[in-house]
Order: structure tokens, then sequence, then C-alpha cells
């Protein structure tokens, strides 16, 4: 053909982005469930005819979309050469390329002459796919077939006929399976309107035009993702993090590491030196976790510009099968949002030693999904009520963050839900929704605040169940600023009693009676910088709007001001002139691992017995190290009278993370003070009481 016309590059792209837009536009106004329909909790793309995804809008949500090549690539080497007009696919194998059961995946094949030219694919969250609490996803699930129906690869239609009996077994083992089917016929109806509109792009453009055209627009983003990195400067950076996990009476984190490369333009990730999977809501596949990378690494890299294929071309992922970063059977996999939440973490932690001046403080790190669920009283039917209630966002340079806001890799997902649709749809009632005071991450920016939630039980009987993290280990802030507060989840019943979760951030199933109240209190963003360096009006400000406390003002910032937020400048002066700093200097001591759990892995940073005194450190406090990064290393105290007075335990880890070595100095502070009612901490001997 002759040379491509540039302009004729930019119409099909645009067209094919439209058409990704109509279907979504399609399946709002078609899908029968509110987590659709209000929530918007699905996304759409087009593939091409060697499975490379060529297009998806704005508006779709990344947690979807940068996983669904695994996806694509499962389905058409089960299907190699056997794919026909006609055909429609579906799969959730959350091995194989999906998130969590809950997320369902169609493709349809869209032919010209003979040969599949076009994918249309539609990713959506169905309420329920069946396991061992309504909305499937349980805090406590230890396998994954307490999750949900696990759908492979399969062929649902097949040559225009449905298959009937494959679809009843599916409808069959899901609650309010009406809701499902009503979503199923949405999907294939923005699959069929997609269709008909690449049809009229083809018929326009012909096809040998627009296969250019699209092999142009992934040229292109590849060359524009290396021309980003190839502005990072080459070497290694490290990062890790944990996810709460709970066993046999015991807290038993486990541990997420990664190690990025740049070299060149390109970037490898490499997850080794994560946990090996275990029996409990912590594990994700490797889609998951790759797309957390990709998510973190556009965001700082190139952020205007739409996904497709041309971005996966520099990037190479390692992760050792069987670990919770690469999950295989039977594991669970429900938390495929907290796993892909740290993965975003870890990404730019590790990008902070690149790019300091870039670097925020951590996000919320969880997606919170509750659930409640039972019969609802007026109608005799099941409900499934799902819910994401979010928190704050990082402090960075130039502002405080957001709060109580969707994070980077949710797009156009309104994850509060309108107290009328709820009210409407579910027996239920929702009894408070405010921004939570003091929750930020308190920095010279601050992070964003979290959300205090409160949902009242009407119906005689229902369970809640949550997926959720962050409620130990806090978000951390970076440059000295502060974590935000953890999440906290608790049930107040009818009579005022307040239960808190006998494992934090993690219920399945549990119990709830007519007027008891889910009470959620959502983490913040991390701090940015000194809370002292904030300027006191702001301060002031903050306490004026009701974000911070008067104490808080004065003990954490040192700022003076009256409850109506009235600066008192003198009085803030010398109180900042005679404050005291919370960091701690001790000297590095080398050691060959520092990490120890049960089935998970933690890291122990051990003190001379005198060191923790002076300091005011227990066994099993949780703590934070900074050396020469941004970021901080988190980890448990441990008295041990072989440690030299003032310094502590490093292994090599730890040193290339905080970029120190043996006799460098790091600073410590305390997070979490450990309290008698918490479950012992594994992999040691118990903390004295």
């Amino acid at each position: 053909m002759s040379e491509l016309d540039p302009i004729a590059v930019e119409v099909v792209t645009e067209r094919l982005i439209a058409v990704v837009r109509e279907m979504r536009a399609t399946m709002i106004r078609a899908a029968y469930s509110v987590t659709i329909t209000e929530m918007k909790d699905f996304s759409c793309a087009l593939f091409d005819g060697e499975g490379r995804l060529v297009a998806q809008s704005r508006e779709d949500l990344p947690v979807h979309v940068v996983p669904m090549p695994w996806t694509v690539e499962a389905i058409l080497e089960t299907y190699d050469g056997d794919v026909h007009p006609g055909d429609v696919f579906l799969m959730n194998d959350a091995y194989r390329g999906g998130t969590h059961l809950n997320d369902v995946t169609m493709l349809y094949p869209i032919f010209e002459d003979g040969a599949a030219v076009f994918f249309a694919a539609n990713r959506s969250h169905w309420d329920d796919v069946g396991g061992m609490a309504p909305g499937s996803m349980s805090g406590l699930a230890t396998e994954i077939l307490q999750e949900g129906v696990r759908i492979p690869p399969i062929r649902i239609h097949e040559r225009g006929v449905p298959n009937r009996a494959a679809l009843d077994l599916l409808f069959n083992n899901m609650r309010v399976p009406e809701n499902r089917k009503g979503d199923f016929r949405a999907m294939l109806s923005t699959c069929r309107v997609a269709e008909r509109r690449v049809r009229e792009i083809l018929d326009r453009h012909r096809l040998e035009t627009v296969v250019a055209c699209v092999d142009r627009d992934v040229e292109r983003t590849e060359s524009r993702t290396r021309e980003r990195i190839r502005a990072l400067p080459d070497g290694t950076y490290h990062a890790e993090d944990y996810l709460e996990f709970y066993h046999d009476g015991v807290f038993d984190p486990v541990l997420l590491r990664l190690a990025l490369t740049v070299e060149n333009d390109t970037v490898r990730i490499d997850f080794s030196g994560s946990s090996e999977q275990v029996a409990g809501v912590v594990n994700a596949s490797l889609a998951v976790s790759a797309a957390g990378a990709v998510i973190a690494l556009k965001a700082f890299l190139d952020p205007e510009d739409p996904i497709n294929q041309g971005i996966f071309a520099p990037l190479a992922f390692t992760a050792a099968p069987g670990t919770v970063v690469n999950a295989t059977p039977p594991v669970p996999c429900g938390a495929h949002a907290e796993i892909r939440r740290r993965t975003i973490t870890l990404t730019a932690a590790a990008l902070a030693a690149a790019l300091p001046e870039r670097m925020a403080g951590d996000m919320q790190g969880t997606s919170n999904h509750t659930l409640i669920g039972g019969v609802d009283d007026r109608t005799g039917r099941n409900y499934v009520f799902y819910e994401v209630p979010v928190g704050g966002s990082g402090g960075f340079a130039e502002h405080d963050g957001s709060s109580v806001f969707g994070t980077v890799d949710w797009a156009d997902n309104q994850p509060i839900l309108p107290v009328e649709a709820i009210e409407t749809h579910f027996p239920l009632e929702v009894v408070r929704e405010e921004i939570r005071a003091d929750s930020c991450g308190h920095g010279r920016r601050r992070g964003g605040l979290g959300l205090r939630l409160e949902i009242r039980s009407l119906g005689r009987r229902a369970t809640f169940s949550l997926v959720s993290d962050r409620a130990i280990v806090p978000p951390f802030g970076v440059l000295g600023g502060a974590s935000g507060a953890p999440n906290a989840y608790a049930i107040r019943s009818g009579n005022g009693e307040i239960a808190a979760l006998a494992t934090p951030g993690k219920a399945s199933g549990v119990p709830l009676s007519r007027d008891d109240v889910v009470v959620a209190h959502t983490a913040g963003g991390g701090g940015y910088g000194a809370p002292r360096e904030r300027e006191p009006e702001l301060v002031a400000a903050d306490v004026a709007d009701g974000f911070l406390s008067v104490a808080v003002a004065r003990d954490v910032y040192g700022v003076v001001v009256s409850d109506a937020g009235d600066l008192d400048a003198g009085a803030t002066e010398t109180l900042r002139t005679a404050a005291r700093p919370d960091w701690r200097e001790l000297a590095v001591v080398g050691e060959d691992e520092s990490c120890v759990g049960d089935l998970g892995r933690h890291r122990m940073f051990r003190v001379h017995p005198r060191t923790a005194a002076e300091r005011d450190l227990r066994d099993d406090d949780l703590v934070e190290a900074l050396g020469d990064v941004p970021v901080p290393l988190r980890g448990w105290v441990r008295a041990d009278g072989e440690m030299p007075t003032d310094s502590v335990s490093l292994d090599s880890w730890g040193q290339r993370q905080l970029r120190v070595a043996e006799g460098s100095p790091v600073r410590l502070r305390l997070l979490r003070r450990r309290d008698v009612q918490d479950p012992p901490l594994a992999g040691g001997p118990p903390p004295e009481t």
C-alpha cells in the first residue's frame, strides 16, 4: 500500500476508541446490577486478530484492562484455530489472566473475509458467582472453591447458538441469578454494538488500512514508552511491603518484594523473594501483580495517552509460580485488588530512589470489599449488596492528597454509591457517610482523609463479609511524612455495643440482626514531608473545616489554634521551637536474614534491650526505618541482648532498599504499639506482656 496517511492513523485510532466508549454507554444502560449501572465496575476493550490490545477508553478501569491481554491469550490458546463467526467465549479463571472470580470476561470475535480481525471484550463484576458467602468474596476463604464458580475459557455461544446447559449450570450456582442473566445479556449487547461499529469502520477505510493504522498506533506507543524509560537512571531499585494474613490464631503477614531494573529502554520487574502462596485471601495471579506495576509505570512515565499493547513490549516480569504474586490452584484469589494496590505501591516506592521529586505518600492501599447479603423481607428474595468505601491518596510536593477518592487504578469506577440507590434496591439504611477527621497521614503536604461510613441492616437476618487490608500496617508517608490512619471495621449492635472484627480487615459471613450497623473507617493517604514544616495557616484552615482536631494540630503539627480555627502565631512559634523529633537514629548492623514467619514472612528489627527502653520500644511494636530514599522500610521490634547498643539489624535486602551500608545511620520511628488483645505475631517467642 502507499505511505500511511498520519491523519488516517488518528481517525482510525479515535474511531476504535469511540467504539469502546459506545460499548461502555450501552452497558450502563442495559445492565441489571447496581454495581454496573451506578458503580460502573466493568470495562470494555478491543483486541486485534492477533490478540493485541488496540483500544480502550479513558473511562475504562486499568484494573480490568491491563490484565486483560493475559485473559485473551488464554482463550485464544485454548481455541487455537477453532474460532468461528457467532462464537462467544466466557472466562473468569483467576489463575489464567482473570482478576477475581467476580470479574467475568466475555470475548466476541469480529470476522472479515473469513478471518477474525478484531475481538470485542467486556469484563464486568458480577455481584455473586457462588461460594461460601453472599457476594462470593470472603476475607477468611482458604481455597478458591469457596470463592465461587471458576470458569475456564469456554465457548458459551457456538456459531450463534447459546450453550443452554452451560449457562444453566453457571446461573444455578449463583445468588440472584436474574441479575446475572441480565448482566450477561448486557455484555453480549455491548459486543454486538462493537461488531456493528467495527464493520462500519472497515467499510469506510478498508481492512488493509485499518490494520496498518493499528500497527502504527501500537508501534508509536511502544516507541514513546521506551523513550520515557530511557530518561530514567539505569540501575536496580528495591521495595518490600506486606499483606495482612491470619491463621491458627496468629498474625502472619505475607511479604511482597519487587526489584525494578532499568536498563537502557527496558524495565524488568522481579518479584523474587515474595512469600509462598498461602491458604488465605492474600494471593493473585501474575497478570494482576504485573498489572499493578504497569499502572504505576504508566502513571509515572506517560499518564496522558491511552493504553494499548505497545506499552507491554519494553516490560518483563518474573515471579516464581506458587507465590502470593503468581498463585496456582487451589489458593483463593479474592485479594486481587489488594495485591494490585501493593504492587502499584512497590513500583512507586522502588522508583522513589530514581525519581525522588515525583514521589507521593502511599494511597489507602485496599479496595475494602464490603458485602452484605441475605433475604429481603419485603420481597422474600435474595439480595447481595457490594460497596468499596474509598480512603485518602498520598500527599505530594505540590499539594495535599485527595480525600475519599478513587485511586489511580479505578478510572471511572464510582466507589461511593448514591444513598438513594442503596436504600431503594436493598433493605439497608445509610446512617452516616462523612470524612473521617484526623485520618490523614500528617506532613508538610498531608495525605487525603478517609471515610466514615455506617450502614444499618433493616432485615431480620443478613451476613457481612469483608476483604480489605491496611488495618495493621498503614499507608506510609514519605520524606518524614506520617502514615495514614489504618482501616478499621466494626459491628455496632442494636443496643449500641461495638464489636471489632476478630481478624482486622477480614470477615466472612458475620451474622447481622435487625438494626445492626456495619461501621467502616477507611484509611487515609500517607503524608509528604515533616508535619511541622506545614504552613500554620493551612493547619488552622484544616481545623476550621473539621479535617483536623485541635489536639492533632497542637501535638503533631505544633500549631496552636482555637476550636474555630483561629491561629495563635506566637504560641505556635514557641511550641515548634521546643518540639522534639520523633525519629531516633541507630547504626546499621548487618545480618544474613531479617525476615521470619510461619506461613508468611515479615521483617524483624533487632535492637538491644537498653536501646529499646530508651526509645520506648517493645517487642512486636510496628516501626519504620528511613535511610537515604524517601520511602520507609517497615518491620517489628525484637529486643536482643546480643545486639550492640544504639544499633539496629538490617539484612542485605533492607540495606539495598534504604541505600545504606553497615554502620550507616538510619532513623527509626514507632508506628503502632502492640496491644495485649492483638493476636500473637508469628515466627518468634511471645512478647512480654
